[in-house]
């Protein structure tokens, strides 16, 4: 009898939903697109109409249409949403207002009342699983920024007074679990509408970045996670709480491993997002030889030598909120480059910032690393898991599934049926790497003479865009326009 589990990841732009056997390999897929954002002034980012789950639906319905196994084979669902998204519902668990994207500056902060219906406040996850389970439970692991939970206790906080302070009734919540906890069963409205089998199990994973950890194989010890996703960071594993206020360079997160926790460094807000819309700007250049526009990008960056003949690139399309002058640049152009320069120093500049922010959350904590797991989009391309390997000084090794979000959520799934008896029973059995990216030593010579004069741009540029921002104001924040999905996928 052969056994499946599937695997639910839900991202910003778009709904992947996998099949796995339970040695880890993905054996069907369906990858569909969420509606564009609606975008307004005062930093509004709202996901339009009921789409989370409208979308959900129709993936769950054409990947189902895939499946020529058995239905009862496939043994367990593996719920994974993307982090920081506020939904406010209805009594009877409809939408009381748009979901609001973790891109919304009202996401990030304390709740507000406006509109009479609303009676519960929860992420992505509890609202997916209220939908497919009808039970009003989820994930502690979605739960950090403003909300009043107990990191340590994993579950709400006994404290009234943050409660209060935050503006959420006690009644307004989801019952909380840890990772691998079962969430409910598929109800029959749930399987009609989206083709999965009635009754089948529901099981929690935790916010998408620590389930795309989990999904990488990542575990307390010297391995460095850097995560390729439309928001880029890096990530460690550890057995530690370090609250919310006591460290600088990094932030406590849950991990997708019960009373484990992640530290996550600072991050590029439009990392892989800023790989795609410059993408964008050379659509159907591939054309004539059948590439991906991509595919031929990456082609013409590979002529081009390490530091880009002299062209650095500021990875600042979405600017932190605390410094909202800053913007993207190219510096340092010249007639010697072409858009096969331009790509290739957007792809360094990535992997520049992110030794910037992980350099100095690795020094805050004390910990030193000697490998570099690499997940997203971007580690399918050759160019650039050399580029970070060669700008780290580390050797840099991807995963067979590249999809490390819901190779995740199909491990939380497999032990949370006690398919695995732990968790390191299942990464061994189902993370399988594929092939490192080691050093060369006259890139990592280069590198490390630009980073020097890199990690010092803003130092210059900060007192220009501060200027500009008085001429021509500062653009409204969370204006993202249309979805970018011209990713390695």
């Amino acid at each position: 009898m052969n056994r499946y589990v599937l695997a639910i990841d839900q991202g910003t732009q778009s709904n992947k939903l996998t099949i796995f056997d339970l040695q880890g390999n993905a054996l069907w897929q369906e990858h569909q697109p969420l509606k564009p954002l609606h975008t307004a002034a005062g930093g509004v980012v709202e996901h339009p109409d009921d789409d989370l789950w409208t979308s959900l639906q129709a993936t769950s319905q054409a990947l189902m249409a895939k499946f020529d196994g058995d239905v009862s084979e496939i043994l367990a669902i593996g719920l994974g949403s993307i982090r920081f998204n506020r939904l406010v519902l209805k009594a009877n668990g409809d939408l009381a207002q748009p979901a609001i994207s973790w891109m919304d500056d009202r996401a990030h902060q304390i709740y507000e009342k406006t509109t009479d219906d609303a009676v519960y406040v929860t992420a992505s996850t509890g609202y997916l699983a209220y939908r497919l389970t009808g039970n009003r439970i989820d994930t502690a692991a979605s739960y950090i920024g403003t909300w009043p939970i107990d990191m340590d206790k994993w579950d709400w906080t006994d404290e009234d007074m943050m409660f209060d302070f935050l503006n959420l009734p006690r009644t307004s919540l989801f019952k909380l679990v840890k990772p691998g906890a079962i969430l409910g069963n598929v109800t029959e409205e749930a399987a009609a509408a989206t083709g999965l089998p009635k009754g089948l199990p529901v099981i929690a994973t935790a916010n998408d970045k620590a389930v795309e950890a989990l999904g990488a194989g990542l575990k307390t010890g010297p391995d460095l996670l850097l995560s390729l996703g439309t928001y880029t960071t890096s990530m460690l594993q550890g057995s530690e709480n370090h609250p919310f206020g006591t460290t600088r360079y990094y932030w406590t997160n849950f991990a997708d491993v019960p009373d484990e926790y992640l530290y996550e460094s600072n991050g590029v807000y439009r990392g892989m997002w800023t790989v795609s819309w410059f993408a964008k700007q050379f659509q159907g250049i591939g054309n004539a030889t059948h590439e991906s526009t991509l595919d031929v990008l990456t082609r013409e960056a590979a002529k081009v030598a390490p530091g880009s003949d002299g062209l650095l690139t500021l990875m600042d399309w979405q600017a932190a909120a605390d410094r909202p002058f800053r913007k993207g640049a190219f510096i340092g152009l010249d007639e010697r480059h072409n858009r096969g320069h331009m790509f290739r120093s957007i792809l360094e500049g990535l992997a520049f910032n992110l030794l910037d922010y992980s350099t100095a959350m690795l020094k805050e904590l004390d910990r030193k690393v000697d490998r570099l797991v690499v997940t997203g989009g971007g580690a399918q391309n050759d160019i650039f898991m050399q580029l970070i390997a060669d700008i780290f000084n580390l050797p840099a090794q991807r995963n067979v599934v590249t999809d490390a979000a819901g190779l995740g959520a199909a491990i939380n799934a497999a032990v949370g049926i006690g398919e695995y008896r732990t968790y390191d029973d299942a990464i061994a059995a189902m993370v399988k790497p594929a092939d490192s990216f080691v050093p060369q030593a006259d890139a990592v010579a280069q590198y490390a003479k630009v980073y020097e004069k890199y990690k010092n741009l803003h130092q210059f540029t900060d007192p220009v865009f501060k200027e500009l921002q008085t001429i021509n104001g500062v653009a409204e924040r969370g204006k993202v326009g249309e979805p970018l999905i011209a990713s390695w996928d």
